[in-house]
């Protein structure tokens, strides 16, 4: 079954507008400018924006269209199927990740365990290791920078403190 735009991009405006308005009313924390209640704004606000640029079509001329190469009988021909006998098992690493984070981030740390995650992450969906490592090296540096520095969460410091 396919879904309208119109239909996809309304539900996402909802959803934005749902966690804007409950990121709204979280209190602010006294003393700091920055508290719980920006993050789920901004997505909330960000994730509406972009339903809004789906239900008015924006960016739609981007995308191409796909060739169905015809078959000699009249039929078209279908996409081939991945290849490997373990290729549907990769809707499984999200929550195996998840696993992996709450059990290594106390031991290995953040940066280590972030690392790992990433990696994983890009090399299962198609990068290759020039690409997913230095993706790896410093994508968590990048997040451990706005998670510790930015929004004062704090995060495990394991085998590899950050430097700051």
């Amino acid at each position: 079954m396919r879904l309208p735009d119109t239909v996809t991009g309304s539900f996402l405006v909802a959803l934005g507008a749902a966690a804007a308005y409950g990121g709204w009313l979280l209190p602010p924390v006294p003393g700091q400018p920055v508290g719980p209640n920006v993050f789920p704004l901004v997505i909330g606000t960000g994730l509406a924006l972009c339903g809004l640029a789906i239900v008015f079509g924006i960016g739609h001329s981007f995308e191409e269209e796909e060739e169905l190469i015809p078959l000699e009988d009249g039929q078209a021909a279908a996409a081939p199927r991945p290849q490997g006998k373990f290729h549907g098992l990769r809707a499984l690493l999200p929550p195996a990740l998840l696993l992996f984070y709450v059990v290594a981030a106390d031991r290995l740390g953040f940066i280590i365990t972030a690392a790992i995650m990433v990696y994983v992450t890009s090399t299962a969906l198609g990068a290759k290791w020039r690409l997913a490592l230095p993706l790896a090296a410093l994508s968590p540096f990048a997040i451990h920078l706005i998670f510790g520095k930015l929004l004062r969460v704090p995060l495990p410091a394991g085998l590899l403190p950050a430097p700051w």
